[in-house]
């Protein structure tokens, strides 16, 4: 089941909430048992979890029995972020399974997963193939995440997209632009009026992200690991 969320967060209080009420349902033996706790980190709103935030929600995983899970995606431009306390070292003790995105910081394609527990599943490789099938070519994936640990590569190109993500930032404030939402990762929120999204968008590469109102849309820009100082000087002059 989803749980609410708080700007692409679940609330450790509300899970509990949630799992208690379960728990102490008679009937929960006709329902669908809670099976684990999956959260992305940073969110698809580009905010982060707190120590703190993921310390909570792992304590009640454990009281539980549930493994939890973080999607990492961006995992890269959440450590990178200048407003993380979260290290790669916390999530590999709070988590039970999570995985390292590799596409989203250059690596052509893979993400590694990564189970911290010695709990991967009995037959891992097994199950891979009976939902599908093994890469025979396997090594090269894990080719692509060993240059990504030398010398701090996976972290370096990270923090370019926190950096040009502020740069970003600072030419939307600039120009007196609303954001819908204050996000300390490579992703930022903006509120166009409708006509100049049309107009924007024949120009820049964006992505719709929901209506605000009749006349409003929210927006997603985004940098990378590959985003320059030029491409922000041409949205700057184009803006």
């Amino acid at each position: 089941m989803e749980v609410a969320s708080n700007n692409g967060k679940i609330i450790a209080k509300e899970l509990n909430n949630y799992l208690e009420t379960f728990y102490n349902d008679d009937n929960r033996e006709h329902m669908v048992f809670p099976g684990m706790v999956y959260i992305s980190h940073p969110t698809e709103y580009g905010t982060l979890y707190s120590k703190n935030e993921l310390k909570e929600i792992s304590e009640i995983c454990s009281k539980y029995k549930i493994p939890l899970y973080m999607d990492g995606a961006r995992l890269g431009y959440a450590l990178m972020s200048k407003k993380t306390d979260v290290t790669l070292a916390d999530i590999s003790n709070l988590c039970d399974v999570f995985y390292i995105g590799g596409t989203k910081v250059g690596a052509l394609c893979g993400e590694a997963v990564v189970f911290t527990k010695d709990n991967t599943p009995k037959h891992f490789v097994t199950l891979i193939k009976q939902h599908g099938a093994l890469l025979a070519k396997g090594r090269l994936l894990g080719i692509q995440f060993d240059t990504l640990f030398e010398n701090d590569l996976y972290f370096e190109i990270s923090r370019n997209a926190i950096e040009m993500a502020e740069k970003l930032k600072e030419i939307f404030k600039e120009k007196e632009y609303e954001f819908f939402m204050e996000t300390p990762t490579n992703q930022q929120f903006i509120i166009l009026e409708n006509s100049k999204m049309e107009n924007l968008k024949n120009k820049v590469a964006f992505s719709f992200w929901e209506k605000y109102d009749d006349t409003h849309t929210v927006v997603r820009f985004a940098t990378s690991w590959a985003t320059t100082e030029n491409d922000i000087k041409l949205l700057n002059e184009i803006l």
